[in-house]
């Protein structure tokens, strides 16, 4: 497994340290714990209440480092979290469970997989019997999640794109997602991205077994999955990922105003 620059890495307590400080008045919890090579590990999560603004609030998971490569992903959540901390009103009428590095293991030695050796994002849903696959899955069974939001990197793309899995909603999310992101970053229009057709940076088909929604949850909550081009600077990913996190949470509440009128 190819590891990157370690300097690209912040250790986990200095990454999640912001976010802890931020447990006064938010709150932080953990999502379960798993031993690996004789320590005791845990998945952070940490949930942030917006302002009430309806009946109830939209529960939304947010994920990232699934691929223990992949630390944009992770620091553009707690500077997500930091953004929410300061201006409540960006997350209003939502409940939002953050997920900022699940693959640990991974995130400490700088590769794609897990310290047993496995791509976690291909083992949701297929009985797997790695502990982090297994703490996530009952995450998304409990929460029962309105909406799905997945960090990625990619190293072999040079602009921004993201999944939608063919889904119209999934679309009209995605779309001006890439729209406020790429006032940052270039968006990638390749024909065929990670070997899937592509139109406008919004691959519709995917991968099997990649993180999402239990098989049998309906109605089926929102799924998209960003991606940031791995060449570009760290602070051009991570402010491209808050980007897209607002304009998601911003046109999904507008959805979801629209549909009560009619």
């Amino acid at each position: 497994m190819q590891l990157l620059p370690s300097r690209q890495f912040q250790p986990l307590p200095i990454l999640l340290e912001p976010l802890f400080e931020l447990a006064g008045y938010r709150c932080a919890q953990g999502s379960g714990e798993f031993c690996s090579e004789g320590r005791l590990l845990g998945l952070p999560r940490f949930r942030i209440a917006g302002p009430e603004a309806g009946p109830e609030r939209i529960r939304v998971g947010l994920f990232a480092a699934l691929h223990g490569d992949e630390p944009a992903g992770a620091a553009a959540l707690v500077r997500f979290a930091a953004a929410l901390a300061r201006d409540p009103q960006r997350a209003a009428g939502y409940e939002l469970f953050l997920y900022p590095v699940c693959n640990p293991t991974g995130y400490e030695a700088g590769s794609r997989e897990n310290a047993a050796g496995r791509d976690l994002n291909r083992e949701f849903w297929r009985g797997s019997d790695q502990p982090e696959v297994r703490l996530l899955e009952a995450e998304l069974r409990r929460h029962r999640f309105h909406g799905i939001i997945t960090l990625h990197t990619d190293d072999s793309c040079d602009g921004l794109y993201g999944y939608a899995h063919g889904k119209l909603l999934n679309e009209s999310l995605l779309r001006p997602a890439l729209a406020a992101a790429e006032r940052v970053l270039p968006r990638d229009r390749r024909e065929r991205i990670d070997g899937f057709s592509a139109i406008d940076g919004m691959v519709g088909d995917c991968f099997q077994g990649i993180l999402s929604a239990p098989p049998d949850q309906h109605p089926r909550p929102f799924d998209l999955i960003f991606e940031t081009p791995g060449q570009a600077a760290l602070e051009s990913q991570v402010s491209a990922s808050v980007a897209a996190l607002d304009s998601i949470l911003a046109q999904y509440r507008v959805f979801i105003a629209y549909a009560q009128d009619l």
